[in-house]
């Protein structure tokens, strides 16, 4: 496997060797004893096709294999006494390609037929016809072309396992670093930002039973730590989540939904359609717009009853949620936090999401995630 800057592609080698191979079959073949006519021909014909086809080597080699084993002893009974070059290349190829078994049986049972076929279609004493096969394939140079074609194989495994491992390495080196981050994160900033949450609702609680006007500067104290706290849990979440502890999603949903009744939620769970597998990525959306939609509810809506429904489309997942409550104006949302963090998150995805105050009291969160050629 070449990575280099300037490495040649892997067609251009192949048909280099195999117009190398046929050269070099048909200069020894024409160069040597050979027969005259149209025994000539045939045989050069079929020293070029076992060259040649050496180009198709990387994609069927054992096709290969058999096409010039089949040529070796073609245009032996043809006269040729010539090394079958592109058999010991073909034998390399298939070897390296993992098919060990089947070359190492062609292998052994070439060297028989070709020197049956020299007996049958040579003149003269049994001595000429085994050097003439032994001319035709030598045991040393098959053995050589196995060999050869083996040590590569375990070579570009070793390599492929070497590269498997340092990815593995630099993966856990990262899911190390984040699980450090976090770990830092809520040692140095949780603590703190939990003091100052809760000094000024106090604060805040103090001041109205005492029916003094809170001042607006704690109320913007009062409310940011409350999403300072939302986001570093978010962010903690998002730095411990990894391979180890699969991602939220559509599974998860009907447990949500049980833990707000039991905050005294009346929250309810209809699906619609035929449930089907979704690409991860939306699933965890459909499962955060849920989560925040819930929480919203619990936090502004002064509601007692939500609906959840899930709808399975051939190319969408729809979600609604719906609520009682007063539909007063929710607090303007941090970045990447409540509606604006849902919004993001739909938009990343190519889908749409609606929210309003419904007619008749309440408020409703619509969306629609594309199921085609989301990740």
């Amino acid at each position: 496997m070449n990575k280099g800057r300037f490495a040649v592609p892997a067609g251009v080698t192949d048909w280099s060797i195999a117009v190398g191979v046929t050269a070099l079959l048909l200069g020894t073949g024409l160069s040597g004893p050979h027969p005259a006519g149209g025994r000539e021909l045939l045989g050069s014909a079929l020293l070029a096709v076992g060259g040649l086809a050496l180009a198709a080597r990387r994609r069927a080699p054992l096709v290969v294999l058999a096409v010039t084993g089949l040529s070796a002893v073609a245009y032996q009974t043809a006269g040729f006494e010539v090394l079958a070059v592109s058999y010991l290349v073909a034998v390399y190829s298939a070897v390296r390609a993992g098919h060990r078994t089947i070359a190492l049986a062609a292998s052994v049972g070439l060297p028989p037929v070709l020197l049956l076929t020299a007996l049958v279609s040579q003149d003269g004493p049994v001595r000429d016809a085994v050097t003439h096969a032994r001319n035709t394939l030598e045991i040393a140079w098959l053995i050589a072309a196995f060999a050869a074609g083996e040590a590569v194989r375990q070579a570009e495994r070793r390599a492929d396992e070497a590269e498997r491992t340092r990815e593995e390495t630099a993966r856990r080196r990262a899911d190390e670093e984040r699980l450090r981050i976090a770990r830092e994160l809520h040692d140095s900033l949780t603590h703190q930002i939990s003091v100052i949450k809760v000094q000024s609702e106090v604060a805040v609680h103090v001041a109205r039973r005492r029916g003094e006007q809170v001042p607006e500067a704690l109320l913007a104290i009062q409310e940011a730590g409350r999403e300072a706290s939302r986001e570093l849990r978010v962010t903690l979440e998002a730095l411990r989540d990894d391979t180890t502890t699969p991602p939220h999603g559509l599974d998860q949903i009907p447990n949500l939904v049980k833990q707000f009744r039991m905050t005294g939620l009346e929250t309810t769970l209809t699906i619609e359609g035929h449930p089907h597998t979704v690409p991860v990525a939306v699933g965890r959306t459909a499962y955060r717009i849920v989560q925040e939609s819930l929480t919203n509810v619990t936090r502004h809506a002064a509601a007692t009853t939500a609906s959840v429904l899930i709808g399975y489309r051939p190319d969408a997942l729809a979600i609604r949620v719906d609520d009682n409550g007063t539909a007063t104006p929710r607090p303007a949302p941090t970045r990447g936090l409540g509606l604006l963090g849902m919004r993001e998150r739909v938009t990343a995805l190519g889908g749409h999401l609606h929210t309003k105050p419904c007619g008749t009291g309440g408020f409703t969160v619509q969306a629609e995630l594309p199921t085609n050629g989301a990740s």
